[in-house]
């Protein structure tokens, strides 16, 4: 017993982020609020063994935790060397950002909607097959997942995987050049499936939307990101990646620090206002946050956003979600007025989706106040 005891003790030494009873986030110069989790209900005793968990292996890899309450952060721990100054590789969370830079491009003028066809884009992009099919094509179905290109990442011999792209020397070219799928037998087709949508997870899709997004509002991705997002939200540091040719990588890889990430959460979770400021117009984001697709038989999908399902008080309770490789994950609660990140470095391993929305569920969840 004392042999386990001074092992878990001498683990903990290695999460400086953890104390031994709960401390409430400090306040900074970022914009965000802080309250005691205490005060307003919540078990910090669930909370505080976070820090255990880390250190016996419970969980792997994960890098921060931050919790937000109606606008005001009640938990922050930084573990396996991640800090609060750590800009975080979020990999395809990047998608959920991207549907935020089209509403904003929506608001500007700069795209009338999302009915746009996707083709009107780019009329000097060469395409080696016509196909009167893709004219037909709208920033509608990229943002859903579900255009009529053959493009599937979960099948590595889909001709639009991720992987093909990434070595090819134009990924724009590579991706308005795709076929059109077809439909195996045990596939459901539009007609067939809910919300009239055949949903197939393809990060070329997300490419080419916020490509859209650059040629529409003439200037570099990330540019546009620091003045519709960053820029209103205190955001002072980030990384967005470009592909071949150097057009801003909508489709994944962004790094910010996990309190900038919780800003991302807020602003959806209160319809596009941060701080008394309208950011986003709160129809688009009513309209990001409503399902258009069913991803899985758990999980549907609005404009790139998930929408998980998680059991609180014994009720079925929608969570909205950024999600990328590796475990990393921003979710909102709306019926609790909850923000959560979660950031990990379990890039490729199949156990960091489950890990991640466990600790969610086990930690973040379990410890909500009471009603």
């Amino acid at each position: 017993m004392r042999y386990r005891l001074a092992r878990l003790l001498f683990a903990l030494a290695a999460f400086p982020g953890w104390a031994a009873t709960y401390v409430p986030p400090k306040p900074s110069a970022d914009g965000w609020q802080v309250a005691d989790a205490a005060r307003l209900g919540w078990d910090t005793a669930t909370l505080e063994s976070l820090g255990p968990k880390m250190a016996d292996g419970t969980y792997k890899k994960i890098t921060s935790v931050v919790v937000a309450d109606h606008g005001r952060l009640v938990y922050e721990g930084y573990f396996n060397d991640g800090s609060a100054d750590a800009l975080n590789d979020v990999r395809s969370a990047t998608k959920s950002l991207t549907a935020m830079l089209v509403g904003a491009a929506i608001q500007r003028g700069a795209i009338k909607d999302v009915q746009t066809p996707v083709y009107t884009f780019f009329p000097d992009v060469k395409l080696e097959k016509a196909d009167a099919r893709r004219a037909k094509i709208t920033l509608e179905d990229l943002l859903t997942m579900s255009s009529i290109w053959e493009c599937d990442d979960d099948n590595s011999f889909s001709t639009g995987n991720e992987e093909r792209m990434y070595v090819s020397e134009r990924w724009l070219d590579f991706a308005l050049n795709l076929p059109v799928r077809g439909y195996a037998p045990w596939v459901q087709r539009p007609a067939e499936a809910p919300y009239g949508r055949a949903f197939s997870y393809c990060t070329a899709g997300a490419f080419v939307a916020g490509a859209a997004v650059e040629r529409s509002v003439k200037e570099p991705l990330a540019t546009f990101a620091r003045e519709a997002l960053e820029a209103p939200l205190g955001i002072t540091q980030s990384h967005w990646n470009t592909s071949s040719e150097g057009i801003g990588m909508g489709g994944g890889g962004t790094r910010y620090r996990s309190r900038d990430l919780a800003k991302f959460g807020q602003l959806a979770l209160d319809g596009g206002e941060w701080q008394g400021k309208q950011v986003l117009p709160a129809a688009w984001v009513t309209a990001m946050l409503t399902p258009h697709a069913q991803a899985r038989e758990d999980a549907e999908y609005g404009y790139l956003w998930w929408r998980f399902h998680f059991t609180i008080d014994g009720v079925d309770t929608p969570v909205w979600a950024m999600s990328g490789n590796g475990g990393n994950y921003v979710f909102v609660v709306p019926s609790r007025g909850v923000v959560a990140v979660i950031t990990s470095q379990a890039f490729n391993e199949r156990f960091a989706h489950p890990q991640s929305q466990g600790l969610f569920r086990d930690i973040v969840l379990k410890s909500l106040p009471k009603r």
